[in-house]
């Protein structure tokens, strides 16, 4: 295979895990299949930096769907799923960092958290406002737990925080 061949399926592939839908992991795992093992695949021998770069593309994707709902200007557009939905994206990226041994998910967890931050501060005050009625699709036990895993301490929210989730 002609080097410029192999440089374009693979940049091709990383394009797709990039901008893949709600779970990177999967399109990561049919990039990874088409490229050394289907039958219709180039068959290749990835090197590390070739594996690598689709698992910057998943990390990257991963992250730009967390970010995306603790966006409060995202809470009524079509694209927002929710914190429930955050949550399981943060489970899924943490759990795919250390399968793979990466540690993005640790200087990401300070951005994560200040997201957050804001996203409830913005939240609270919309609903206290009657501006709103709570777009938080989660109990207070789960976001209290997504808390921790984050290292998050809930001092940085009202003591009242909790009125934004679900019963």
């Amino acid at each position: 295979m002609i080097v410029h061949e192999r440089e374009a399926l693979l940049e091709e592939e990383v394009i797709i895990v990039r901008n893949s839908g709600e779970i990177p992991e999967i399109a990561l795992h049919s990039s990874l299949y088409y490229l050394t093992k289907d039958e219709e695949g180039p068959g290749l021998g990835l090197q590390y930096d070739e594996v690598d770069a689709l698992h910057d593309a998943a990390s990257n994707r991963f992250k730009e769907i967390i970010l995306r709902d603790l966006d409060p200007e995202n809470r009524d557009l079509r694209i927002y799923r929710g914190l429930a939905r955050t949550i399981a994206n943060w489970s899924r990226f943490y759990n795919f960092c250390k399968r793979v041994g990466r540690s993005d998910y640790k200087e990401f967890r300070v951005v994560v958290s200040a997201a957050l931050i804001r996203f409830i501060d913005q939240e609270y005050a919309d609903i206290n406002s009657g501006g709103r009625v709570s777009s938080v699709n989660c109990c207070q036990d789960e976001l209290s737990d997504f808390l921790k895993a984050l290292q998050l301490d809930d001092s940085a929210f009202p003591p009242d925080w909790h009125i934004i989730c679900q019963k």
